[in-house]
């Protein structure tokens, strides 16, 4: 991980380093009983989960609250607690399993600050407790763009942002979700793409601005995001 680390201007302490090698140990642990990840070994889970994860913590300012939608196995909020401890960090999973591993994590490895929640995006969206209550909402390899800015947008209060985590190819996916994002009070602010460090793994995070209210009417009821997107 330090080498990898360099290449992007990381540092790692050894705390971190030792919180990093307790999850992938859980991780892998974990994902003999019950599917976590398709990614086994110990390298691939370095450089595909935790350093692909901690790929965003340059657009987090200081002191911010970020939501993990459909975080999954814990990536990316759980790799960006890890290296942010002044960033208070909720991970949504809809899958009552993962939570119990996640919430096993974060009592193992220490972590302050941090909460799960055991939702629908789409229920916990319309929940005024939460909705446009959060500065940075942040998903990976949960949905193509449209979708993703359904699920996102409505929880990010106004001048926060989302933080979309997406694969090499998207082109096609990008240009059908700029109606969308209008719809939902974002502007797409910047796109960067990149390849992970000491690898051929095309990257592109998109930086998504929140400049108005969402329509109350979003997020649609669960299932309705991903079967009918916001394309025409």
């Amino acid at each position: 991980m330090i080498d990898y680390g360099k290449e992007m201007n990381i540092v790692f302490t050894e705390e971190q380093l030792q919180q990093f090698y307790q999850y992938m140990q859980l991780l892998i642990e974990w994902n003999q009983k019950m599917n976590l990840t398709a990614i086994v070994e110990p390298k691939e889970i370095i450089l595909k989960h935790f350093i692909d994860s901690v790929t965003i913590l340059k657009y987090i300012d200081k002191n911010k609250t970020l939501i993990d939608i459909g975080t999954g196995a814990g990536f990316p909020g759980i790799p960006v607690k890890i290296m942010r401890t002044d960033i208070e960090v909720t991970l949504l999973d809809s899958l009552n399993k993962r939570i119990h591993f996640l919430e096993e994590v974060i009592n193992q490895l220490r972590l302050k600050n941090i909460e799960t929640v055991h939702a629908r995006i789409e229920e916990y969206g319309k929940n005024h407790k939460y909705r446009e209550s959060y500065d940075i909402a942040t998903s990976r390899a949960v949905a193509n763009l449209t979708t993703l800015s359904e699920y996102m947008l409505p929880m990010v209060k106004v001048g926060g942002f989302s933080i979309c985590m997406k694969g090499a190819e998207i082109e096609e996916e990008f240009s059908k979700s700029q109606k969308a994002i209008d719809i939902l009070g974002g502007k797409i602010q910047k796109v960067d793409t990149f390849i992970l460090p000491k690898s051929d793994n095309k990257r592109n995070i998109i930086l998504i601005e929140k400049r108005k209210l969402t329509p109350s009417k979003y997020p649609r009821k669960p299932g309705t995001p991903s079967k009918e997107p916001l394309y025409n």
